[in-house]
């Protein structure tokens, strides 16, 4: 698999304060996470002091027009707490409706990338104390931002510049201009830590073309720029160099709008990734709704970089790559992005009683030995019965797809009322 920069997979980073399931608003997991001094990026500042909010919120341009958010938490590459996805929340919330804001753009603070995902370290901790209940609210929370995301009504341009993993996928993928460069580093990691792709990944993932997303998601691979277009993961190539002109223009217009409409993201040609030529064989042996079919499809192949899937794959969670396959298949014939997340509601809260999540991240970022026990060990120990309590309807569901419709027919009833009598 070429033209992967060698990065660490999961964050280790610490974040927050106890908080109930469904909280309204994100509260921290554990402790507060101080800011730090770091090196400035293309795109906007760094954080400098402990005083930093996590999220940089500002409006920038004639009028305000350009809101920007900045996630600043860049030695923990920008990871996600339940005090980010809170402030996000809020500023989208309120740029939704304000008619002086034309335009979004999130990026992140410091050299390393956007966002390496969410505070897996945190996760463990609440499993451990006995608290699931804090893992179960963050998610709600982070689900619910990617839901607002993706219906955003204003063009919401995310810079995808660097590592880009996990949850930094969910703040970024579901926006309507998503730029990559030649630094970026893309990756769904979850089956390598005993979890499943969350934040809409299996949504994103399930409408690739082919079978790249299936590819994508069990061998959790590290693409860059032109993969991730061609994943359907981003729709623009710009050298970071070049991301200050972007901003200007945005900056300066007096409808930052008309700024992106008029931006030449055509001058520029990425990197050459694999998955275009790749996907041949991608599509033939990744085409099974059974892991053990497509492993071993893969290890039967002659193609070196599917043999080389087969000894990716077999590393990761037996159960987790059962899960994420059968959610894969179903969020491919899903009509919405919040029904793929109500879903994936149901797969992390079943993850939470499993030894797996615990072990995985364990191996990842506390000991850090990168061997994993998982229990099961393989794919044929995996019980049915098992994988079929993943899917099975929670006491509380996070129900944004039922919240949706109830939305869109409250609408549609609004607009018929409107209409003069014929």
């Amino acid at each position: 698999m070429g033209g992967i920069l060698s990065v660490p997979l999961f964050l280790d980073s610490k974040g927050g304060a106890p908080m109930s399931p469904h909280a309204a608003d994100a509260q921290p997991l554990t402790g507060s996470a101080p800011g730090s001094a770091h090196a400035g990026h293309p795109t906007g500042p760094s954080s400098g002091t402990a005083s930093e909010p996590e999220v940089l919120v500002r409006r920038e341009g004639p009028g305000g027009r350009l809101g920007r958010l900045t996630l600043n938490r860049p030695r923990a590459i920008n990871a996600l707490t339940p005090t980010m996805v809170g402030l996000l929340d809020a500023a989208l919330r309120d740029w939704a409706d304000d008619p002086t804001v034309a335009v979004v753009v999130l990026d992140g603070a410091g050299e390393r990338g956007l966002c390496a995902g969410g505070d897996i370290r945190a996760i463990r901790e609440a499993v451990l104390a006995g608290a699931p209940e804090r893992a179960l609210a963050f998610w709600a929370g982070e689900y619910r931002l990617n839901a607002r995301i993706r219906r955003f009504p204003k063009p919401y341009i995310a810079i995808m510049d660097g590592i880009v993993m996990g949850g930094g996928i969910g703040v970024s993928a579901h926006g309507g201009v998503r730029i990559v460069t030649e630094r970026s580093v893309l990756s769904m990691p979850e089956v390598g830590i005993g979890f499943i792709p969350d934040v809409g990944g299996t949504w994103l993932l399930s409408h690739a073309p082919g079978e790249l997303g299936t590819h994508l998601a069990l061998t959790a691979a590290r693409i860059g720029a032109a993969d991730a277009i061609t994943a359907g993961l981003a729709d623009h190539y710009l050298p970071a160099a070049r991301l200050p002109d972007l901003l200007d223009a945005l900056r300066r217009a007096p409808d930052p709008a008309d700024a992106l409409a008029a931006f030449d993201f055509t001058a520029h040609t990425p990197p050459p990734g694999h998955l275009t030529t790749d996907r041949a064989w991608i599509d033939e042996l990744y085409r099974g709704d059974k892991v053990t079919e497509i492993l071993a499809a893969l290890t039967a192949s002659p193609v070196p970089a599917a043999t080389a899937d087969a000894a990716e794959i077999g590393g990761k969670c037996p159960t987790s790559l059962v899960v994420t396959l059968r959610a894969l298949r179903a969020a491919r014939s899903m009509t919405s992005l919040e029904a793929a997340l109500d879903q994936e509601y149901r797969l992390a809260g079943a993850s939470l009683a499993t030894a797996d999540l615990v072990e995985g991240i364990r191996a990842a970022v506390v000991d850090k030995d990168r061997d994993p026990r998982w229990s099961p060990a393989s794919l044929d120990e995996v019980d049915p019965a098992e994988v079929d309590r993943f899917f099975a309807p929670v006491d509380v569901e996070l129900g944004l797809a039922a919240a949706q419709s109830a939305a869109a027919a409250q609408s549609a009833a609004g607009q018929s009322a409107a209409a003069p009598a014929r």
